[in-house]
């Protein structure tokens, strides 16, 4: 795939945290448009690979393109002004806060709720209900997929270029993930470019275009979806596990 076709290209990229060397020369390329999964094993160093795009943690090698951007050197609230938007997987969700509070904290053009954008906020409001019938309730109170939707629509109060969420169906009962689905979808649809790390395969196939799969800090291998979801040998060496 040419580089015109890519919203995000990293390049060789090594990450050191302390002493410790976590990326070892990640190529990974994300297709403008899409919705590519990052798979692997717990501590292949796929959650390392979404903080060093976002600038949490500085590349030490290697370099990371957006929109034809460098990006490498970058800190993380100028990363985050070209619209890509990030939900950790903790969902970094501010727990006294309502809900209310929470999206306005993300809306930057407003500094009341009243300067919100209405057509957007009725747009999340359709993709996660949940957002609008606990809309001044404390974020801290609510379930862990009623979080998790709050999370996303945090990053989405503003419109994205990219949207990248860690582990977005962790911990989540089937009806939440189908809405989960139904939401990327749809965050698709309008034009939003995703990429997911995930450890439920189930979900990863039924929304994932490409995926790369990540092992001891490197990609392993990168394709189409369908295709890995249709090779159990594939499946079960590079991940020990069959969709």
């Amino acid at each position: 795939m040419s580089t015109g076709d890519n919203l995000l290209e990293l390049s060789g990229v090594h990450t050191h945290i302390g002493a410790y060397h976590i990326l070892h020369g990640v190529d990974l390329a994300v297709p403008r448009g899409q919705v590519s999964m990052l798979l692997g094993r717990n501590g292949a160093g796929k959650t390392t690979c979404l903080r060093t795009i976002m600038g949490l943690w500085q590349a030490s090698q290697g370099s990371i393109r957006f929109a034809g951007q460098d990006i490498t050197r970058l800190h993380t609230p100028q990363i985050a002004r070209l619209n890509i938007a990030y939900v950790p997987e903790n969902m970094g969700i501010f727990a006294d806060l309502t809900v209310k509070e929470n999206l306005l904290l993300a809306a930057r053009a407003a500094s009341h709720a009243g300067q919100m954008d209405s057509a957007r906020l009725d747009w999340i409001y359709h993709l996660f209900p949940a957002v609008q019938k606990f809309w001044n309730h404390p974020a801290g109170k609510l379930s862990g997929g009623q979080k998790q939707m709050v999370a996303v629509a945090r990053a989405i109060v503003e419109p994205r270029d990219l949207l990248i969420v860690d582990e977005p169906s962790k911990g989540l009962a089937p009806a939440i993930i189908n809405n989960m689905i139904e939401a990327f979808a749809e965050l698709k649809k309008s034009g939003v470019t995703i990429l997911l790390v995930e450890q439920n395969l189930s979900f990863a196939q039924r929304l994932g275009e490409q995926v790369a799969v990540m092992d001891n800090g490197r990609i392993v291998h990168a394709g189409s979806m369908a295709a890995l979801a249709q090779d159990e040998a594939l499946q079960q060496s590079l991940l020990g596990l069959a969709l």
